[in-house]
């Protein structure tokens, strides 16, 4: 049987890379490509696709965004997200969205074609790092216990980070097609959350978690 692959990358050379590493495996065919959320979105209802590789940073529509909608819609179909972030970014968050599995786009042709058809079987794939993360995320009985950027919401966490890489109020509205204010009002429960006075103290915090480069 088959493995109807769709790639969702807002990258020319990501795609045909990915196409490249299936190529040799006889039980795996792309059968789409979408450079967008609403491109992956409407590809998939389409139909004939088995499994989804999902980049996080897509234009439009972050990766994650994307997940949840087509969580909802396809609540059986596997996601397998993409990333070029560091697992401590994004893994554990991607998880608990529903996906069925992360994986950095430096994995290689043999575990990314694994990764495949274990998601495609019904299996969830972690690597061993993300499984410590995991499992300590899901250890921390209290909130308190938490970090405090695990109590953040997945917009709030969205608008964190670029806040941590010193985007402006009105660079984050344009990106995530949000008015100012409302960015203004998640901002300021970020905040909140965090501990944080300023954005210098929330780029702080982020780099001190490793959630951001330095």
């Amino acid at each position: 049987m088959t493995i109807r692959v769709l790639i969702c990358d807002d990258h020319q050379i990501v795609r045909q890379g990915i196409r490249q590493m299936l190529a040799d495996a006889s039980d795996l065919a792309v059968a789409g490509e979408a450079v967008d959320g609403p491109q992956a979105v409407a590809a998939v209802r389409a139909g004939g696709i088995d499994v989804v590789l999902l980049d996080i940073a897509m234009p439009q529509r972050d990766g994650l965004d994307v997940l949840k909608q087509l969580r909802a819609e396809f609540p059986k179909l596997p996601v397998l997200m993409l990333s070029t972030y560091p697992d401590k970014q994004y893994a554990v968050r991607s998880l608990k969205l529903g996906a069925a599995g992360y994986l950095n786009k430096s994995a290689d042709s043999e575990q990314m074609a694994g990764a495949i058809r274990k998601v495609a079987g019904g299996g969830l794939f972690i690597t061993p790092a993300v499984a410590e993360q995991l499992a300590a995320s899901l250890g921390a009985g209290h909130a308190d216990e938490k970090p405090l950027h695990e109590r953040l919401s997945h917009r709030e966490y969205q608008v964190f980070r670029l806040l941590a890489a010193g985007r402006s109020v009105g660079e984050i509205a344009g990106q995530l097609v949000l008015s100012s204010n409302t960015v203004s009002t998640y901002r300021a429960r970020i905040l909140e959350k965090t501990g944080a006075r300023n954005d210098v103290e929330l780029a702080l915090y982020a780099v001190r978690q490793e959630l951001v480069p330095v």
